[in-house]
């Protein structure tokens, strides 16, 4: 294959690698799960489901991704050394299109002050490296770490080198946003003008965001030939993120005829997918949000909103109907049937099966029975929401607050457990979230040191649902929980809960397990 002459940009997705390192974006085994089918169902083609070295929970993922998520290239990240290595192919080797992605830092400050090591030390752990990932797996990717602050002479040599050594793709990583779209292209077309076999090779980009040019970094890449990207939903990732999936696919469809290249991305899911992962990570999109968010196609202005009557052209470059977003305003009612529901659903980029889709039924039936108007925003709140809490073993059932001012807050609730027991508690706080919270950990046995609390809005109105993302700490591991309801201290003491029955079904399960490990083996 000659890459050089191919205008087809692959979409190498990492948001379950690299977005999943930012604080507080770490996702369960189900999560991820829901990422990787929304992700397939986006068309990328390449999913990097983690690094399987890193953690017994990550290797978990990567071979359960691998094993059940069909179409994409499966990849999972590792260092360049032996253990790393076949840990990953371990996790990936049941993937229909299995990729094992090996790195090594190859600039002068991480060769002296990370590694203690030699230029051509590096060159031979990343020749190494390479050859025994192509010993288990056909699709090979290596990446030099900081690429883009590495003396560009030796920078080649090491590709060249990865190259010999068998890797199918070269990627080359702006790991710590440093650089700029002009230099970052200047890198590019000295790769292609000077090392030997680069067009047998799909180059790749990986930018990070820091000075605010991941996308015109990778974009830059593009033009000087680059034919794969890395980038993650929102631009979810350490620091201040990575390159915006939504935002550089758009880039190339919008501006098609500059850049002369396209991807197989289905940008009517680019909405929904953005949806998913904000309400999985907790990362709520911001309002000016390129592309996904809310403000992205409104127009306020006079002048703007004459021109949008006049020709939609004159204000957007881009139709919302393109990337999943519905121009609706209010939608259905509590006289809605189920059919009109699953139209509504699937017109909003969504696919529900049978028992997903009854459940998120009742709940819309119960929430519009709360409120006098319903938007796709709420169906689309309802999608993302109708398991919070709903797992157990803990239920809340009754929850009571009293609170004012000049008084002190008081929360009194009742819970029930799915082994039948029934646990009334009461407790005060310095207000009525805080006042549920205490109550829930009277009652649960559980405490836990909340460290984020955030409320986002999901429609407009008095009656308009309130998603409360909480984050906490519990025996030095921390834990998200998520829900919404038309009342915030409901929504509150709901994603409180969520966290304590996450926490309660891995105790009894580590209980379990211990205790069939006793049995087996004889040991007290």
């Amino acid at each position: 294959m000659n890459a050089a002459n191919d205008n087809r940009v692959v979409i190498f997705d990492t948001t379950l690698r690299d977005g999943e390192q930012a604080p507080g974006c770490s996702m369960t085994l189900n999560e991820k799960l829901r990422v990787a089918a929304a992700l397939r169902d986006l068309r990328v083609d390449v999913i990097e489901a983690g690094f399987p070295a890193a953690s017994p929970g990550d290797f978990d993922a990567v071979r359960e991704i691998a094993q059940t998520i069909e179409g994409p290239s499966i990849c999972g990240l590792a260092r360049c050394n032996p253990k790393d290595i076949r840990r990953a192919w371990d996790a990936l080797k049941d993937a229909e299109c299995p990729r094992i992605h090996v790195f090594v830092a190859t600039s002068e400050i991480h060769r002296e002050h990370k590694l203690q090591m030699a230029k051509d030390e590096i060159i031979r752990t990343a020749v190494e490296g390479v050859q025994l990932a192509r010993e288990l797996c056909d699709d090979v990717e290596f990446s030099p770490e900081d690429a883009s602050r590495t003396e560009l002479e030796y920078l080649g040599e090491v590709v060249e080198a990865a190259i010999r050594a068998g890797a199918t793709t070269v990627n080359i990583p702006d790991t710590v946003g440093y650089t700029v779209p002009g230099e970052f292209y200047e890198l590019f077309s000295y790769l292609k003008q000077n090392v030997t076999g680069i067009d047998t090779i799909r180059l790749s980009v990986h930018c990070h965001d820091d000075l605010g040019m991941a996308v015109a970094n990778s974009l830059a890449a593009v033009q000087a030939g680059a034919r794969q990207i890395e980038c993650t939903i929102n631009g979810i990732g350490e620091r201040a993120g990575n390159c915006s999936l939504e935002e550089v696919v758009m880039a190339i469809k919008t501006r098609e005829n500059f850049f002369g290249v396209e991807t197989g991305i289905d940008t009517k899911r680019l909405y929904p997918t953005s949806r998913i992962v904000s309400t999985v990570t907790g990362m709520h999109t911001p309002r000016n949000k390129a592309i996904v968010g809310d403000n992205a196609f409104a127009h306020e202005a006079g002048i703007h909103q004459h021109g949008m009557i006049q020709n939609r052209a004159t204000y957007e470059i881009m139709r919302p109907e393109d990337v999943g977003l519905s121009r609706s305003n209010l939608v259905l009612g509590k006289h809605s049937g189920r059919h009109a529901f699953r139209q509504r659903v699937e017109q909003l980029g969504f696919q529900l099966d049978d028992v997903e889709l009854n459940r998120c039924f009742d709940e819309f039936k119960a929430l519009a029975d709360r409120k006098k108007d319903m938007y796709d925003r709420d169906v689309e709140a309802i999608i993302m929401n109708a398991d919070s809490g709903k797992a157990g073993p803990w239920t809340i059932d009754e929850l009571h607050i009293t609170a004012g001012t000049g008084t002190v807050a008081a929360a009194a609730l009742l819970l029930r457990h799915t082994d039948g027991r029934e646990v009334r508690e009461a407790a005060e706080g310095d207000g009525p979230v805080a006042a549920a919270f205490r109550a829930l950990e009277q009652a649960t046995g559980i405490d836990l040191e909340l460290t984020n609390f955030e409320v986002h809005g999901v429609t407009v109105g008095d009656d308009a649902q309130g998603e409360v993302t909480v984050t906490v700490e519990y025996n030095g591991q921390s834990f998200r929980g998520h829900a919404l309801s038309t009342d915030i201290v409901e929504s509150a003491a709901i994603a409180y809960l969520e966290v304590m029955n996450r926490i309660s079904r891995r105790e009894n399960a580590e209980a379990l397990s211990d205790t069939a490990g006793t049995a087996a083996t004889g040991t007290p």
